[in-house]
């Protein structure tokens, strides 16, 4: 079974306040195209303008360091078919996922997925106040255990209120150590703690650093649902 964990990309879409969102302007109308080629054939060509951080998207390690690796440098194996630990946090009745919140036991080159139901706010206001994020401690502790890459469903991986102070520990810590970061998941209560494998590619495109992912988890017919798994959800 295959379970689609992206949000939607659409003209107008807000993914991050204050970040542009797309717009799409068309390059050759289908009415135009009828000009062009055989009668009875027509195309349609957009242009779609935006800004990286759009939707579901995953940060490469060029997004915080300049000499990181970009886009185009990142290995497929570390994208495609990950063994994958979702860690269902919903309810905990804190915004910061610490170190204690997480398994012990993560197999090196997985997937971890940070289920904490923040999702259902996105594209309103509220998704951007309060958002649950990754730690310091935490991000330290997956690190420990090599994980391969770390997908959350919510606003950031960092914490961003005034609080912070715009330090940013969590992508600071991953990118640094060629771990990936993919944010703005969504639908991750259908993803079971253990079994499933995670996909997330972006094009392969040089000198950037975030893109936009069609991520998703296969998960076997015999997996247990999350509810059978002794979830906090």
């Amino acid at each position: 079974m295959l379970i689609d964990l992206s949000h939607t990309i659409r003209a107008g879409l807000v993914t991050y306040p204050g970040l542009p969102a797309p717009t799409f302007t068309p390059h050759l109308t289908r009415e135009n195209s009828r000009g062009v080629y055989a009668p009875g054939t027509e195309f349609a060509m957009d242009i779609i303008t935006m800004i990286g951080n759009t939707g579901t998207y995953l940060d490469a390690p060029f997004h915080r360091y300049g000499d990181g690796g970009d886009l185009s440098s990142l290995d497929l194996a570390t994208l495609v078919d990950l063994p994958t630990v979702t860690v269902h946090v919903r309810g905990i009745g804190r915004r910061g996922i610490d170190a204690s919140d997480l398994p012990t036991d993560i197999p090196a080159g997985s997937a971890v997925l940070l289920d904490t139901g923040w999702d259902r706010h996105f594209g309103t206001p509220a998704y951007a106040t309060d958002a649950p994020f990754l730690t310091e401690a935490g991000t330290r502790a997956l690190i420990a255990q090599g994980v391969a890459l770390v997908g959350i469903d919510s606003l950031n991986i960092d914490d961003t209120s005034p609080d912070a102070a715009g330090a940013r520990p969590a992508h600071s810590l991953l990118l640094a150590a060629r771990i990936h970061v993919v944010e703005h998941l969504t639908g991750l209560d259908a993803v079971p703690e253990r079994g499933a494998r995670f996909t997330a590619v972006p094009p392969k495109v040089e000198a950037f650093g975030t893109f936009p992912v069609r991520a998703f988890a296969t998960v076997p017919d015999a997996a247990p649902s999350p509810a059978r798994t002794g979830s906090r959800a």
